[in-house]
């Protein structure tokens, strides 16, 4: 019988693969890709985990463009992030040597932190309240998917990196084309404006738990491939452990039921304390290929599910700005991120991978005391956490 597809359907489609190009196949592929593109090109975990570094800010510079512009230009930021992740990720393919690699590699991070604000207001204003809650939910899966086809097509590629980026850059193009094309509405919204000092003192807890949270993400983001290949795992056991990943992503889904009936403080506290234990987990045994996709797939989870604990968060504290406080937590995760992968690139270098991944889960376990040493909310919550301004797709 002949099923026929819905607007809806095909303008969540179009932005769940725009995610999945601007995060999991150029933002997060940097670290799956790192060990060949060493190999070829020569260059040391410092300089591999400065290239990471200048790739999160670069997001950051995107996402609070994008907050700022989304409102009234999400069009263009749609645009923008399409080719930016196109010319960075094209960049990476041709680069003859580091100096080639660095920008590109850091102007396809850029596309990731336009898109998310910008898919928010596109399906914000495209499709009912109903319909987007549930599109919008949809399209904050789309790292998880984006991961697993990375994954895919290293294994189906190996040891060819470059042709993964060519990859990438294509779909990057005709997903932000196909976003463009659905996109049926033009109408633009005003901005509320900067939050005031209550709204800060509110969020300082929240906001600490971010920076730390990104700062320990970073190691198994940036080396954590490199960690395991060079504890002797064959390079298909490597890519598998990137499409776990992936899969512990996708797993937020189904539990994220049981994850809304608790305070989001609490789900954060919980959810960081089990990526600090997935993350030592995986210098424990990581010639052993059984337990190193199970702590691969705990660490997505983990990481997928806090960061919708931060959604939850912000918006429990003031529903009205829930979208804007979204964008801030996000921009401070990744400017975290920033830091730790450079911080732990030395580290590395210097003490080994032991030492850098069992230091950045003492930092987890640090973030994770933000959700329990939390501020009070500054405003008494009228609105659902989860509404469609609230859901973005920040990483």
């Amino acid at each position: 019988m002949k099923v026929k597809r819905s607007f809806s359907f095909y303008l969540t489609v179009a932005a769940t693969t725009l995610i999945a190009a601007t995060y999991g196949l150029a933002r997060f592929a940097y670290g799956l890709h790192l060990p060949g593109m060493q190999t070829e090109l020569g260059f040391d975990s410092a300089v591999a985990g400065a290239i990471f570094a200048g790739g999160s800010i670069a997001y950051c510079v995107g996402a609070v463009c994008g907050f700022v512009l989304a409102p009234r230009y999400p069009r263009t930021l749609v645009a923008l992030a399409g080719a930016t992740a196109a010319l960075g990720t094209a960049g990476v393919a041709i680069a003859p040597s580091t100096a080639w690699l660095a920008p590109g590699a850091v102007l396809a991070s850029a596309g990731a932190g336009l898109a998310s604000p910008a898919l928010v207001r596109v399906i914000q204003r495209n499709l009912r309240r109903e319909g987007a809650d549930r599109a919008q939910s949809i399209v904050n899966a789309g790292t998880g998917p984006g991961l697993i086809a990375a994954g895919i097509l290293a294994l189906a590629l190996l040891p060819q990196w470059r042709a993964a980026w060519w990859m990438a850059a294509a779909v990057s193009v005709v997903a932000a084309t196909a976003v463009l094309l659905l996109d049926r509405q033009r109408d633009s919204v005003p901005t509320l404006g900067l939050p005031p000092a209550a709204w800060w003192r509110a969020h300082r807890m929240v906001i600490v738990g971010a920076l730390l949270m990104g700062a320990a993400s970073a190691a198994v983001w940036s080396f954590g491939r490199t960690m395991l290949t060079d504890a002797g795992l064959a390079d298909g056991a490597t890519v598998l452990a990137w499409v776990a990943l992936g899969v512990g992503g996708l797993a937020v889904v189904p539990t994220a039921g049981l994850l809304a009936v608790a305070p989001p403080p609490r789900v954060w506290a919980l959810t960081v304390v089990v990526l600090a234990l997935a993350t030592a987990a995986l210098v424990a045994a990581p010639a052993t290929v059984g337990f190193t996709l199970a702590a691969c797939v705990v660490f997505g989870w983990a990481y997928v599910a806090s960061t919708g604990a931060l959604i939850g968060w912000t918006a429990l504290l003031e529903p009205a700005r829930a979208a804007s406080g979204t964008a801030l937590l996000f921009v401070l995760l990744v400017l975290g991120q920033a830091v730790g992968g450079a911080i732990f690139g030395l580290v590395v270098a210097s003490a080994g991978y032991p030492t850098a991944f069992l230091a950045a889960a003492a930092v987890a376990i640090i973030a994770a005391g933000a959700g329990v040493f939390r501020s009070r909310p500054g405003a008494r919550r009228t609105a659902s956490p989860r509404t469609p301004d609230a859901m973005t797709s920040g990483r």
